[in-house]
């Protein structure tokens, strides 16, 4: 019998239905980081992406399960970035990427045991705000009306306005409030501060020596010894040096953060990737946030709170992200988030390891990471796990 044939379909017809037979691409030049699974090779830098008009800020967002290949997607990114000339500064909370620098002839920078780290590019202003939310964050809390107010008559009767060794500074003018409960404020300001300058949190921030040059293509700020306590997500405001050095450089460059739930989760740091952010075209600088659950995004503050407000807002603005494979439910909140369509959220269980969805500007990707001999160097995040040395 001859078949009846009910439907015809052109290419076209195929577009309007979201059945895309080939993919393009970016259409962009340098080194591949794998090929589009309906097309070939899939190459992809957010400052090359802007300057072709795909997407109009550099920020990136990667977020995958355990396991999914996240990791593998940032080194093999920063891996190219500096193929191409760029500058990378990594925040590591976990010390996931010393084989990385070493690949690249560097060594990680452990804060808080090689040395500290400083903003001293920042002017006066910009200074004091910096010291204001290193405290806010070592208090897990922002200041009050009277602390600020401590702080600020301090900031203006300093004796020696050193650049860099402004928490001694400021130290050694409320200690002597330390033993008088009487002067709350004063002594509430001074013992934040003697966390910074003799106590947990001493050699971050403030130190013997000048602050961290940031001189090499690569560096990797290691906070590790900060993982799993509650100081982590100041160890993390490292990333404020990093982005201050970036930002004067004339090339552009990357800051890349890890487990970058620590910043969105504390409000002051919060507060400063927002302002970053939104810095970034003008600084050249590609803020490369790493997630791994979704729910923690929601956790970062009550449905219609301003903290919560505003890390969606940050990621739904960010244009570039390589969402890896996801369970339902974190698929679901990651829908909520950055907005994605019922069929980008069923796509994201399914995934292979190493497969991405990418999504740039108004263009989506299926891409699988294509890890090259060069590579395998540095992304087995692995190794322990097989060799039984966990």
């Amino acid at each position: 019998m001859t078949p009846a044939w009910t439907h015809w379909g052109t290419s076209e017809h195929f577009t309007t239905l979201c059945l895309p037979t080939h993919d393009a691409g970016t259409r962009l030049e340098g080194p591949a980081l794998g090929h589009a699974l309906r097309g070939g090779d899939f190459v992809l830098d957010p400052f090359d992406s802007y300057r072709a008009g795909i997407v109009t800020n550099p920020n990136v967002v990667v977020a995958g399960s355990i396991g999914a290949g996240k990791s593998t997607v940032v080194k093999m990114t920063v891996d190219r970035a500096l193929r191409r000339g760029r500058r990378v500064v990594v925040v590591d909370p976990k010390g996931e990427y010393g084989a990385l620098a070493r690949t690249h002839g560097v060594r990680p920078f452990v804060v808080g045991r090689d040395g500290w780290c400083w903003p001293s590019a920042l002017d006066e202003r910009g200074t004091l705000d910096f010291v204001q939310t290193l405290l806010s964050s070592a208090k897990g809390t922002a200041l009050n009306d009277d602390e600020r107010y401590v702080v600020e008559r301090c900031w203006d009767s300093r004796r020696r306005p050193d650049p860099s060794r402004v928490l001694s500074e400021l130290y050694s003018r409320l200690a002597v409030y330390l033993e008088d409960p009487s002067r709350g404020p004063e002594r509430s300001v001074a013992l934040s501060l003697r966390r910074f300058v003799a106590g947990d949190l001493a050699r971050l921030f403030d130190g013997e020596g000048d602050p961290l040059d940031f001189d090499a293509a690569l560096v990797v700020l290691d906070v590790s010894q900060y993982w799993s306590t509650p100081s982590l997500s100041v160890a993390t405001l490292s990333a404020v040096a990093a982005a201050e050095h970036l930002g004067a450089r004339p090339e552009p460059g990357y800051l890349v953060l890890d487990e970058s739930w620590a910043l969105l989760g504390d409000e002051a740091c919060l507060r400063w990737l927002q302002g970053s952010w939104k810095l970034s075209r003008a600084r050249g600088i590609s803020h490369v946030l790493v997630l791994h659950r979704w729910s923690d995004v929601k956790s970062v503050g009550a449905v219609g709170s301003a903290p919560l407000a505003r890390a969606q807002g940050l990621l739904r603005d960010c244009e570039t992200s390589w969402l890896l494979r996801q369970p339902p439910d974190e698929a679901a909140e990651m829908a909520q988030v950055l907005g994605l369509s019922e069929r980008e959220v069923r796509c994201l269980p399914s995934l292979a390891r190493g497969a991405a969805l990418v999504r740039y500007g108004a263009a989506r990707s299926l891409v699988q990471l294509r890890v090259g001999e060069g590579d395998r160097t540095f992304v087995d995040s692995d190794a322990a796990m097989r060799t039984g040395d966990a």
